[in-house]
């Protein structure tokens, strides 16, 4: 039976991609298949629940320690060491310091930093102060200017972006996941309040949201962009690896419908690889989506002119795969989770980016994920692909155009030729091995067979009872010998 009939297609249904709660808005693997308004729910339900566990706890230890506390004085005969006004005083210390450490237990990052990187964190450099970039300065102008169109609302927007700002800075010691919850309330209250009591049309909400994420994840970049108290660069560097180790992939085993050979398409798939890696060098979430965006639409128009027809969301999904085999981003799950925990989440939630982007977190998934059947390949060869050992032949490798480079087409030839040659050396060495343990095999089996003969029949030797006569002793019988052979008698 062929694998071809065993093949699991590259497939996503489209409502997979929506959140799991079935509000209509779009999904995130990054929010456990919720969207973002559904997460947030579930996180604050979460999040007060661990609050009362918390408080509670901070009170039971407190009614312990007090009950030690006066079985203590209690034991010491009557005779009280303080008075009253400083009994108070020492219990109300005792409350403060437990239900503080409670807190700070709770309340504690996701990964410990050493206290000495503590120190240097708390200690900026004041060359680092109050200075920005080129770019700051010029996003903040232009923040400026936009804002003086919306007249009032736009002074009470940059006054709650500043404050925002200095929360934020004072919150740079806290959780990722935090600072995450807390910018995306401080953009959702922003919205409401420019759509409510500022009465701004919905069309003009969008339009200054986007502009104040610019204004304020260009300065919060460099804190909340892969942060040092979260595993976001090791997800990278896994990834990274994953991808390298399956560079041998091609567009037939993945079923893409491209066709590189049209020079049309062939700049079209370079240019989604160019605009996926650019992702990287954006500071913004608008503009690292925007990235996405651009490289999805180049993916669709490419798969269009291959099949002259409009391509379709099965198409779609396994070029969007190749497309990052073939580009390896840098730092690709560092720019997921940071779009993810900053970005304007209506942006997320619908349109054409917010779909983009979770095919893009689909195609990461299944990278992770991909086997030997997902590629319509055996066991063995999907772990000699892998691990190495072989690469797969290039598919009609002797039908080349007219003006391919003949350097191209020997390149390919000595491939093949190294694939034969690899192979041959292995079935060899895999044949020599195995009459290395034939010999081995036979020899102990003779071995044996000898042991339980001589086992099974021993042999024993009997000695002579007659003493051989030596062949010069005197011959009684000499007389019956024929004259030839008598014995001569010579004289001395």
């Amino acid at each position: 039976m062929s694998l071809k009939s065993e093949r699991r297609a590259i497939h996503v249904d489209q409502s997979e991609l929506l959140c799991k709660k079935g509000c209509g808005y779009y999904g995130n693997p990054a929010w456990q298949g919720f969207c973002s308004k559904c997460w947030r729910e579930e996180y604050q339900k979460a999040r007060q629940k661990q609050i009362q566990e918390d408080w509670e706890l901070a009170e039971r230890l407190q009614r312990e320690e007090e009950e030690a506390y006066a079985s203590s004085q209690g034991a010491q005969g009557g005779q009280p060491s303080l008075g009253f006004t400083k009994f108070e005083e020492k219990k109300s210390n005792e409350k403060t310091r437990k239900v503080t450490t409670v807190k700070k237990f709770f309340t504690a990052s996701s990964k410990s930093v050493p206290k000495k990187d503590m120190k240097e964190a708390k200690a900026p450099s004041p060359s680092l102060t109050r200075q920005y970039s080129i770019e700051t300065d010029r996003v903040s102008k232009d923040f400026i200017e936009f804002l003086k169109t919306y007249h009032k609302a736009g002074h009470d927007v940059y006054k709650q972006c500043k404050v925002f700002l200095e929360a934020m800075h004072h919150k740079k010691e806290s959780n990722i996941d935090e600072l995450s919850e807390f910018t995306q309330d401080f953009y959702q209250n922003t919205a409401d309040k420019l759509q409510m009591y500022w009465k701004v049309p919905p069309n003009k909400v969008e339009e200054a949201m986007d502009q104040i994420e610019k204004f304020l994840m260009t300065r919060l970049y460099k804190h909340v962009f892969c942060p040092e108290t979260t595993d976001d660069e090791k997800k990278d560097l896994t990834v990274q690896k994953r991808i390298r180790a399956l560079h041998w992939v091609t567009p037939q085993m993945l079923c893409v419908p491209v066709n590189e050979d049209i020079p049309e398409v062939s700049d079209m798939v370079v240019k989604a690889i160019t605009d996926i890696i650019e992702m990287d060098s954006k500071r913004i979430p608008r503009d690292k989506l925007a990235c996405i965006t651009g490289c999805s639409k180049q993916i669709f128009n490419a798969i269009r002119i291959t099949k002259n027809e409009p391509a379709s969301a099965d198409d779609f999904l396994p070029t969007l795969i190749y497309i990052v085999l073939k580009a390896n981003p840098p730092r690709l799950q560092s720019n997921i989770q940071y779009i993810t925990r900053f970005c304007n989440p209506s942006r997320l939630m619908t349109g054409e980016d917010g779909y983009y982007f979770t095919n893009l977190c689909c195609a990461i998934a299944f990278i992770e994920k991909l086997d030997a059947q997902s590629l319509n390949l055996s066991e063995e060869e999907f772990n000699r692909y892998m691990s190495g050992q072989a690469s797969p032949k290039k598919q009609d490798s002797d039908i080349w155009d007219a003006d391919t480079c003949p350097g191209v087409k020997q390149m390919h030839r000595n491939l093949d030729l190294l694939s034969q040659l690899s192979e041959r050396q292995e079935r060899i060495v895999t044949g020599a091995k195995k009459l290395e343990k034939d010999l081995i095999d036979w020899t102990e089996d003779v071995t044996r067979e000898v042991q339980d003969i001589v086992e099974k029949y021993p042999l024993h030797i009997k000695a002579n009872s007659q003493a051989l006569a030596s062949i010069d002793s005197e011959n009684v019988e000499d007389d019956r010998l024929p004259p030839p052979l008598q014995p001569q008698v010579y004289a001395g």
